[in-house]
């Protein structure tokens, strides 16, 4: 073997995953077909699920260190959510997708880790033992495990033949970054009466501090085939249409058109190979949920593959990859599918999708309208199918971050491994065979609110309370040692 995990792709998702081995304790690979790091931004901007799962690993507060990354808020269907509907600590930052990527580049460099660059895939064979992979150069890697974080259009996926049922493409928008002058439009998503629309969000800043901008463009005779180049005189065109003459382009950095396909593989485990992030599921990108859960994707099969390489995973704990992330990606799809209605994105105009808008924008006023809809987008309202799901209401869910008087849950977790929180010290015996694989505490300040809990290295919560410890500690860390 050249490796434990070979990671193709060195997006988001190939990064995050590849930072997840490497806590584990897992040699990796991370190949990429592109010669560099690409300056473009497909998202901008970072939920508060994956900002939790950054801080359990001890990430977050040097990636918001990179710059000026403010609270922002969210929307459905560009329906505003104002931020007091996300009541959890971490709400959304506006980071766009470049700084996460140069992020994680050095931070991985500093562990020895360094993307091999110019590496096309163009081969792939598995057996009982590991996975081949052949690239365009003539050279080969050998892996225990590979797992594909290549994109939308995913040469592992199309070597597997893997099915990736959904509906086609049947418009385009256009999706540029620019620099605007002129009046700074005062809403995100902007339509005039003919059904022309904008959106437009903050993607930070030019290395001379100017302000850069994610511009979506869409309505009547806007959906043009794919492969048609963008002009600036379109960029212009559409500007004017939805906000006259008070906004101006003054930069077209980069700008493609997008379709509003989507689609989900049937399966993200074949063999010892695994599909993620847009390599998985492709939608409208809305709410920057391709990159978060493309991300989640990564913290969720991390520390599995690291339990099947160090030998203690039970046998079912790699199918639970499949089991857990597929039925959170569907979820996506649907809500972008909603969204997308909701929105008009082809600028009809119809009245029935007039009113419904018109009904629903009134519901989203309701507080816990709000919240749901805040959850829904935050991808805190995922709740993984596990044995103990009907017996306790956060069994499934991201653990709440306590103040543990010693620490936040949320430290205890930078270790890679799982915890235990055992306020009245009742657990000491029965967990101490698994103790190189959970980390116990008794350490819990008065007041703090929790009782027992037992937390898996992804941060969900596997069994609070009650009686199943000793075998929920099996099903998820294998066999007492």
């Amino acid at each position: 073997m050249d490796t434990d995990v070979l990671v193709v792709g060195a997006g988001p998702t190939g990064m995050t995953l590849a930072n997840e081995l490497l806590t584990a304790g897992v040699s990796t690979l991370l190949v990429d077909r592109m010669a560099r790091r690409s300056g473009l931004s497909k998202a901008g901007g970072v939920q508060s699920r994956t900002l939790e799962a950054l801080d359990q690993r001890g990430l977050l507060e040097p990636l918001l260190a990179t710059g000026d990354h403010p609270v922002a808020a969210g929307h459905f269907a560009g329906i505003p959510l104002p931020l007091d509907s996300d009541g959890h600590r971490l709400p959304w930052r506006s980071v766009p997708q470049v700084v996460i990527e140069g992020f994680f580049e050095r931070h991985l460099a500093e562990h020895g880790l360094h993307a091999r660059r110019d590496h096309e895939l163009t081969g792939l064979a598995q057996d009982e033992d590991g996975v081949t992979a052949a690239f365009a150069d003539g050279s080969a890697l050998r892996a225990r495990h590979l797992v594909a974080a290549d994109g939308a259009h995913s040469t592992v996926r199309s070597l597997l033949r893997a099915a990736f049922p959904g509906q086609p493409g049947t418009l385009t928008i256009i999706a540029a970054d620019v620099r605007l002058g002129g009046t700074d439009p005062a809403a995100s998503h902007t339509w005039n009466e003919d059904g022309h629309w904008a959106a437009l969000f903050p993607l930070g800043t030019d290395a001379q501090g100017r302000p850069l901008r994610r511009l979506v463009l869409g309505g009547p005779g806007r959906s043009l085939p794919r492969e048609t180049p963008v002009t600036e005189d379109e960029i212009r065109d559409g500007l004017t249409t939805v906000f006259g003459t008070g906004v101006r382009l003054l930069e077209l950095r980069y700008a493609r058109r997008i379709t509003n396909a989507s689609r989900q593989v049937e399966r993200y485990r074949h063999g010892r190979v695994f599909l993620a992030g847009d390599a998985a599921h492709v939608h409208l990108p809305l709410g920057a949920q391709g990159m978060n859960t493309g991300m989640q994707d990564a913290f969720n099969l991390g520390w599995k593959l690291g339990a099947a390489v160090h030998g203690w995973a039970p046998e079912h704990l790699l199918d639970t990859y499949h089991a857990e992330r597929h039925p959170a990606g569907a979820a996506v799809l649907r809500n972008v599918r909603a969204q997308s209605l909701l929105m008009d994105w082809a600028g009809t105009r119809d009245p029935d999708v007039l009113a419904t808008r018109e009904v629903f924008t009134a519901m989203a006023q309701l507080p816990d309208v709000r919240r749901h809809l805040a959850d829904l987008m935050s991808g805190t309202a995922v709740r993984y199918p596990m044995p103990g799901t009907g017996a306790h209401p956060l069994v499934g869910r991201p653990a709440p971050d306590l103040d543990l008087g010693t620490a936040r849950v949320h430290e205890l977790l930078r270790s890679g491994r799982g915890v235990l929180l055992d306020p009245a010290d009742a657990f000491a015996k029965l967990a101490a065979p698994w103790t190189g694989r959970v980390d116990r505490t008794d350490r819990v300040a008065p007041g703090a609110g929790t009782g027992p809990m037992l937390i898996r290295p992804d941060g969900y919560v596997c069994w609070a309370g009650g009686d199943g410890l000793e075998a929920a500690l099996g099903h998820w860390f294998g066999e007492p040692s």
